[in-house]
């Protein structure tokens, strides 16, 4: 504001001065273009339309021009914020094309709307140009137009590019973040949410737009209309006052006499010349009157007894008939009988009337004949055109200053914060509900820092506090979450480590297969395979499930558990029970704590890893993909194990043998995917083994 003041300033000082001087050009469009170059549109729009309505209070014409200069401010806004004004070419370019489009807009309305023809006249140079060329004066008037205003534009827009040069960055960013209602938003910024937005079928700012336009033109023609017809109804009412008033006059001083009788027949007739200058003089005292008439109507024609218009009477002859046109053929009957009746427009676009109609009696009330007089309705239609015209020119210049404000208004107090609010949200429900994202979101949602001190800082207050309390609660939830998995995990260790202490042989085998499960998931997930069974959760839950998968050895007796020999055929199958037992043990677990998300894998380990690729394994006799991925990947760890550990029906194989036997069983005993990962990840099965020799 404080620069559109400065701006308006300096467009008036500068005109004032031009105008005492006498020059062709006014400057005044300094301040408008510096303003609009510095700060933006709307600034630039208020210095433009506010600098002429001034300059209007010193000279009236002003006034119409007000819109060109809010053109020119939308051009220099347009022009600086696409970085066009480094480039001096382009600046050249830019200065003719305003000079042309300005020049041929104020030229157009000073020649035909305001003086300008007569200005022209006055004006030595244009009349030069017209001799000198031989070209009429409009087109010598429009050619010095245009030459000025390059002339002044030029200096305009060098003063700005000058301002611009010289005006530091930082006073620069401090005049564009001087209307914000929120964090400042720069370039990016803006092209995000507007990349954002690109999915609404309805901006806020579009709509806001539309509804101020209709508005405002709906206002406008409905008050413009309504004023137009009200004064043009008042002033035809004028109009027919005046001729009704003409023509009382004339049937007071009319000789009834010689009407009655038409004895005036002639214009060479001494009566005549007497009639005739009582009606000039009766058309002189009333200047709307343009023409009066005697006439008289019968059945099927009238008869025009006398007429006298400005300039000479009908056909030098006082006596014409005539036949009644479709405007007058209704009123007939009542002419006929010399009653009043209501006045006949009549005519074309160009030359259009309107006839007041007067009964003229003679002292004994009988009818004699009409008196016509006409007035012309056609001036005071192209007196409302033009100032239709001139109306349009100011209310636009207005129009244009509203509607940029109100653009203003909606992008700055309402548009932008409610977009980047919403951005803001959209993004929290859709970036995930990690901590880390939830903390940055809240702290972006906070950086927006609205302050419209209306009901959206309220909204922007509660949507601040939302989100904390939502990544707050989650946190709390992810603590609580923590801790119920690590009391999971502690059951599921305290229950694998009963059975292993059952099991003299096991060692430390529910760790090391747990490490060599996480091992083959990982290298599945890495590869790509079986990529829509393999989620984050699923590696969470066989990972630390893997335990359990013995949990059904619990079941066996002592004696078969830790027998140093061969097992029988009869003792075998005992020894196969576990796998049915731990699936029990787990369905169970599953209906009681209703965790079946969590334990369904540990299941499946249990029930099926001692199942085969080839379909020869047990229990149930599962093959390929049939058989659950968590068992497939803990069959390859739980045997790879089996082998690389002591028994006491065996001692440890080495880790060259032991791959070897894993190689061999791939497509038969184990899933082929499984062993090609576990095999690729060979360096941390080693680190595995080192870790649990030493």
């Amino acid at each position: 504001m404080f620069l559109s003041g400065v701006g308006i300033l300096v467009n008036v000082v500068f005109a004032c001065i031009m105008l005492r001087l006498g020059l062709p050009f006014y400057l005044d469009t300094m301040g408008t273009i510096a303003v609009s170059a510095a700060v933006g549109l709307f600034p630039g729009i208020l210095t433009a339309v506010a600098s002429n309505a001034i300059m209007a209070l010193i000279h009236a014409n002003f006034i119409y021009f007000g819109f060109i200069n809010a053109i020119i401010a939308i051009l220099t806004t347009w022009f600086v914020r696409n970085n066009l004004h480094k480039k001096i070419s382009k600046v050249i370019v830019f200065v003719l094309i305003i000079a042309f489009a300005t020049g041929i807009i104020s030229s157009s309305i000073s020649w035909f709307l305001l003086e300008g023809a007569q200005a022209a006249k006055n004006s030595e140079a244009v009349l030069m140009l017209s001799s000198s060329i031989g070209i009429p004066m409009f087109w010598a008037y429009f050619i010095f137009t245009i030459f000025v205003e390059i002339f002044d534009k030029g200096l305009a827009v060098a003063l700005a590019w000058l301002i611009l040069k010289i005006l530091p960055d930082e006073v620069k960013k401090q005049f564009e973040q001087g209307d914000w209602k929120q964090r400042p938003l720069n370039s990016d910024d803006l092209s995000k949410l507007k990349e954002w937005g690109k999915g609404l079928n309805h901006s806020l700012q579009k709509r806001a737009t539309a509804m101020l336009i209709l508005t405002s033109v709906l206002l406008v023609v409905v008050t413009g209309w309504s004023g137009v017809r009200l004064y043009f109804s008042k002033y035809k009412e004028t109009l027919t006052v005046d001729a009704y008033n003409s023509l009382r006059l004339l049937s007071e001083m009319v000789n009834k006499d010689d009407l009655k009788h038409t004895v005036i027949n002639t214009n060479t007739d001494s009566k005549y010349k007497e009639t005739e200058a009582l009606i000039k003089k009766i058309i002189d005292s009333f200047e709307s009157v343009e023409a009066i008439r005697l006439v008289k109507f019968g059945e099927k024609e009238g008869r025009v007894i006398f007429e006298v218009e400005p300039q000479e009477s009908l056909n030098g002859e006082n006596d014409a008939v005539f036949e009644y046109d479709d405007e007058i053929i209704e009123y007939i009957p009542n002419l006929l009988k010399g009653e009043n009746i209501n006045p006949i427009e009549h005519g074309t676009i160009t030359d259009w009337k309107r006839s007041v109609f007067y009964p003229i009696t003679d002292e004994d009330g009988e009818f004699i004949c009409y008196a016509i007089a006409d007035v012309s309705v056609t001036y005071m239609a192209d007196y409302m055109q033009n100032f239709t015209l001139r109306f349009f020119l100011i209310f636009l210049g207005f129009f244009i200053l509203v509607l940029s404000n109100n653009m203003w208004f909606t992008n700055i107090c309402m548009s932008y914060p409610i977009r980047s609010m919403a951005k803001c949200v959209d993004d929290f429900t859709h970036l995930g509900y990690e901590q880390e994202q939830l903390d940055e979101n809240v702290k972006t949602i906070r950086s927006l820092e609205i302050k419209t001190n209306d009901e959206l800082e309220k909204l922007y207050d509660s949507i601040c506090n939302m989100t904390l309390n939502i990544s707050e609660q989650i946190r709390d939830l992810r603590k609580l979450s923590e801790a119920t998995l690590k009391m999971q995990d502690g059951l599921i260790i305290t229950m694998a480590d009963m059975v292993e202490k059952r099991d003299s042989d096991t060692g430390e085998h529910i760790q090391k297969t747990a490490l060599y499960v996480k091992i083959i998931v990982e290298g599945l997930k890495k590869k790509g395979y079986y990529a829509e069974k393999i989620t984050p959760k699923f590696m969470s839950d066989v990972v630390r499930s893997a335990p359990l998968h013995d949990i059904g050895k619990i079941n066996i007796p002592d004696g078969i558990l830790n027998k140093p020999g061969k097992l029988t055929p009869e003792e075998f199958e005992i020894m196969k029970t576990h796998t049915t037992a731990g699936k029990n043990i787990m369905e169970n677990a599953i209906s009681t704590v209703k965790g079946e998300n969590y334990l369904k894998e540990a299941r499946n380990m249990a029930a099926y890893h001692h199942e085969r690729w080839d379909g020869k394994g047990y229990p149930e006799g599962l093959h390929g993909q049939v058989i659950p991925l968590s068992a497939r990947i803990m069959a390859v760890a739980d045997v790879f194990d089996a082998l690389t550990s002591p028994r006491v029906y065996k001692p440890a194989f080495s880790l060259e043998k032991s791959i070897s036997i894993i190689t061999e069983e791939s497509g038969r005993q184990f899933d082929p995917k499984c062993v090609e990962v576990f095999l690729e990840a060979i360096s941390d099965v080693k680190m595995v083994l080192n870790k649990f020799s030493s």
